[in-house]
């Protein structure tokens, strides 16, 4: 229907796209991207060039892998880039208004969302840039793409009918412990697997806690370079992991669950 004469037709606003990457950010050896993402995805990924992101250098870095893929619609230089603040990654941006971070979309230029591994607003920040979306009306789409959590949960052997990520568990041993006791607890009670992160380098401190404070009968799951050919997934009871005496690399990001 052409617009009535004098009457201003409605803007065009953009959609906001939500762009997962590939698993090996921070490991030594990357997937092929083809292998972990769909063309589509890649695709819609080349055409973009306004992005919220989490990290900039990372993200041109993503970019890059794309190009190798499919042309760029805009060069890796004009690429118009947008780091989430360092308050959001450290706090969560439950509080955070990123609407002022969405303007391109306002004037109708679509835009893409990007973390540094996986699914953004998925244990990583985007949440608030998400929620942004919606209240100024802006339409979003998730992409097809590699979540962590998902496929550590799918490998675990655990419930996942009932499940609860509850992010990074405490540094300080003695509140690792203690936060570790209550997520088991809370696990053996509901039958609900509780799934954990941590930073790479503290992986071996946190299997240790683990295997001195869960019960014998509980079981710990963890997965290890998820989407790499040197991915790795074990299940067990503490028993179990202390006799296969299963090591973990203190580099790779891994997922750690455990429940009944």
């Amino acid at each position: 229907m052409n617009p009535v004469a004098g009457v201003p037709s409605e803007k065009r606003l953009g959609t906001l796209y939500l762009v997962p990457t590939p698993l090996d950010f921070g490991c030594d050896s990357v997937a092929p991207l083809g292998e972990v993402l769909p063309h589509s995805t890649i695709v819609r990924a080349a055409a973009l060039h306004h992005w919220v992101c989490e990290n900039a250098k990372s993200a041109r870095a993503f970019l890059k892998r794309v190009g190798e893929v499919t042309p760029l619609r805009t060069s890796i230089q004009e690429q118009h880039l947008k780091e989430l603040p360092r308050e959001v990654h450290k706090k969560g941006d439950a509080g955070f208004d990123a609407r002022n971070l969405l303007a391109p979309a306002l004037q109708g230029q679509d835009m893409g969302l990007l973390s540094e591994a996986g699914m953004p607003a998925i244990a990583d920040p985007g949440a608030s840039v998400v929620r942004a979306a919606h209240t100024l009306g802006i339409e979003v789409r998730p992409l097809i793409g590699p979540i962590s959590l998902m496929l550590a949960l799918a490998a675990s052997g655990l419930n996942g009918q009932n499940f609860a990520f509850v992010g990074y568990v405490p540094s300080e041993p003695a509140l690792r412990a203690q936060r570790i006791k209550v997520l088991e607890t809370l696990a053996l009670k509901t039958g609900q697997t509780q799934m954990f992160i941590e930073t790479p380098y503290r992986n071996e401190a946190l299997l240790r806690t683990l295997l001195e404070v869960l019960h014998a009968g509980t079981r710990m799951a963890v997965s290890m370079g998820l989407t790499l050919e040197t991915c790795r997934h074990h299940s067990g009871t503490p028993n179990d992991w202390k006799r296969e005496r299963w090591a973990l690399n203190n580099q790779t990001p891994a997922v750690f669950a455990i429940g009944p």
